[in-house]
């Protein structure tokens, strides 16, 4: 290994560490004025611009967020870049942290399940099949590839909203967790209210199996419409 390439890495071991400190530190109440990993741009299927989005995530204070579009990083590309440009423009001012992000359709247990991937690094091989705009297909599709490709790629894997599926939460999340999944979006809106709130009957039963199995949880709005503070 080159010198440059055990730097990297241990750059992005620093990084993963503190994203999951982040993870550790989320409760219901941190979303989704605090925290927000799950949110959508017109890269994918949101209504957002990612720049409006970056905007919206600085006058609500959020803290850390990622853009989990399906398949893409793009829209991640053009916030990070739009929040640079605030940096330069403005270096007293504090900006959230913008955490790369995915959302991967995937097969677990014969039923078809959404994965995000975090922190992971844009340019490494495993992900390539996984960032190109459209859900993987055969073998790509599976579960456990799309968890070791984002584990390759130096990042964390989180079962998305691990109530909405045909399959029970309890039966997914164990199944997951064989294949090494890193944390479940425990802090979810179900029933999408306004304002928003995490479910109270799901999030608890999700706390329990994120107990039992030592998982990091998760909080998001999955964001499709123009607000952040809510899903569509």
């Amino acid at each position: 290994m080159s010198l440059a390439e055990a730097t990297t890495r241990q750059a992005f071991s620093r990084d993963l560490e503190s994203l999951r400190q982040v993870f550790r530190s989320v409760r219901a109440e941190s979303c989704p004025t605090r925290f927000n990993f799950h949110m959508h741009t017109t890269c994918s299927d949101g209504k957002l611009h990612p720049e409006v989005l970056a905007q919206q995530a600085i006058d609500i204070g959020l803290h850390d967020f990622a853009i989990t579009d399906h398949h893409s990083v793009q829209g991640y590309r053009m916030a990070q870049r739009w929040l640079t440009e605030q940096h330069h423009q403005n270096q007293a001012r504090i900006l959230p942290r913008l955490w790369v992000g995915v959302e991967v359709t995937a097969k677990l247990l014969e039923t078809e399940v959404h994965i995000l991937g975090y922190g992971f690094d844009l340019a490494h091989p495993a992900m390539e099949e996984y960032l190109q705009g459209q859900a993987p297909q055969a073998e790509q599709a599976y579960a456990c590839n799309v968890v070791d490709a984002i584990h390759a790629a130096n990042g964390l894997a989180v079962l998305a909203h691990p109530v909405r599926y045909r399959r029970s939460p309890e039966d997914l999340i164990a199944a997951a967790v064989m294949l090494g999944i890193d944390g479940v979006e425990t802090y979810y809106a179900y029933d999408n209210p306004s304002p928003w709130r995490c479910s109270p009957n799901q999030t608890e039963r999700i706390q329990r199996l994120s107990s039992v199995y030592g998982l990091l949880n998760t909080c998001g709005t999955d964001t499709h419409g123009t607000s952040l503070l809510q899903r569509l």
